[in-house]
């Protein structure tokens, strides 16, 4: 057999049965960066992940144990080990078979319960890292996220900028993402800051988290949305407040305004779009994208929403009353039950026009305050969504 060169023989190896430990042997060369996070939320989610294997691991590693050594031990060949056919019961070994996992998923229960609520994307963070809390007055950098078809619009309303496909944020600083998308669900996610959270058209979720050591991290989109998703990824750079400021001074130092008419042109679909920078940003931009109203001329969603609720009608008048009557418009003026704004809640109130039911001989109700009796004492005023009705009233009263 010829003698073959150091490379040939590695090769050899890596293609007969040793390949698999051949590759195991490389897996220490892997960055895991959901495992080695430089952010302390994204920290936290490892260790609830460690947690959560190693409870698992409490009843995997006896059972696999307990099979090889009751399979060696009851072996056909072992004539020693103990015989009893008619065994159907041991108090000792339900109490192990139930007990064990009930404690584990009580424990993994109330880890995952009080986890749910400290890590909860919502919620502002309190502390940069363990043992340091944050600091009283410290104000968060605020970063509006746009997911665009295909690529990451980045705003600083605090900075006046705004960036394509780049983020940048200061080591030890809060950051409070306000996420939305422009046209279908995406999902915004940086392994080495926090966990995923969607980005939806018309709506607006959060994320806040906070980054603890500088470097270049990878920001992806992790929810499918057609041809161009597997471009779909930024860069995001962790500095320090020095470096963060020489930044922001370079992105401002960019021509270039991203405005509403940019931002139509910015949202067609496009691919492997490389970094743009805007050193000004139109006012309100934002809010105009989340309420899907950046085409001049085009209602706001808040708007048709408010609209809606003062009496609906024609979107592009905006005029109360002009459409379909408000809630609540079955309410008898003196029926026996009306469909009372009562049952609303606080912030509800004062959406309809209602008023309060006559107190009629043999009407239900009651005079204590707070009795349940006292739901069925309103009524909708049918002067105030019947514009011939209104007339009329108005004639009455002249």
């Amino acid at each position: 057999m010829p003698h073959l060169p150091p490379v040939a023989s590695a090769a050899r190896v890596l293609k007969g049965r040793w390949a698999p430990l051949a590759l195991l042997a490389l897996l220490p060369g892997c960055n895991m960066v959901v495992m080695n996070p430089s952010g302390d939320v994204a920290l936290q989610q490892r260790d609830l992940i460690l947690i959560s294997v190693g409870l698992m691991l409490l009843i995997v590693i006896p059972v696999m144990v307990a099979t090889v050594v009751f399979a060696w031990r009851y072996r056909a060949g072992n004539k020693d080990a103990a015989y009893d056919p008619d065994f159907d019961h041991s108090t000792m070994l339900e109490l192990g078979i139930w007990s064990a996992p009930l404690l584990i998923i009580i424990f993994l229960g109330a880890v995952t319960w009080s986890s749910t609520h400290l890590l909860d994307p919502y919620r502002p963070i309190d502390r940069l890292k363990a043992g340091q809390p944050l600091k009283a007055g410290v104000k968060p950098l605020e970063v509006q996220v746009v997911a665009l078809d295909w690529k990451w619009l980045f705003i600083y309303p605090e900075l006046g900028i705004a960036t394509v496909n780049e983020l940048a944020a200061p080591v030890d600083r809060p950051i409070t993402f306000r996420i939305t998308a422009s046209s279908v669900m995406n999902s915004f996610y940086i392994p080495a800051l926090a966990g995923q959270i969607y980005a939806m058209p018309g709506m607006e979720t959060k994320l806040h988290a906070v980054l603890n050591e500088p470097g270049t991290f990878d920001g992806i989109a992790a929810h499918y949305s057609g041809a161009g998703f597997s471009d779909m990824k930024f860069k995001m750079l962790g500095m320090d407040q020095s470096g963060f400021a020489q930044w922001v001074e370079r992105v401002k130092a960019d021509p270039r305004r991203l405005d509403a008419s940019i931002y139509t042109r910015l949202e067609k679909p496009t691919e492997k779009v490389p970094v743009i920078r805007f050193a000004t940003v139109e006012d309100g931009l934002f809010g105009k994208i989340v309420n899907r109203c950046v085409e001049p001329g085009k209602p706001c969603m808040s708007d048709m929403m408010g609209h809606d609720r003062r009496g609906g009608g024609d979107p592009h008048s905006m005029r109360p009353g002009s459409g379909s009557p408000p809630v609540n418009d079955a309410a008898p003026m003196h029926g026996d039950k009306a469909e009372g704004a009562l049952l609303k809640d606080p912030g509800e109130k004062g959406t309809s026009p209602h008023q309060s039911k006559e107190r009629l001989p043999g009407s239900p109700g009651n005079a204590a305050p707070g009795n349940e009796r006292n739901r069925d004492m309103t009524a909708l005023d049918p002067r105030s969504t019947i514009p011939h009705a209104r007339a009329a009233g108005a004639a009455d009263r002249a």
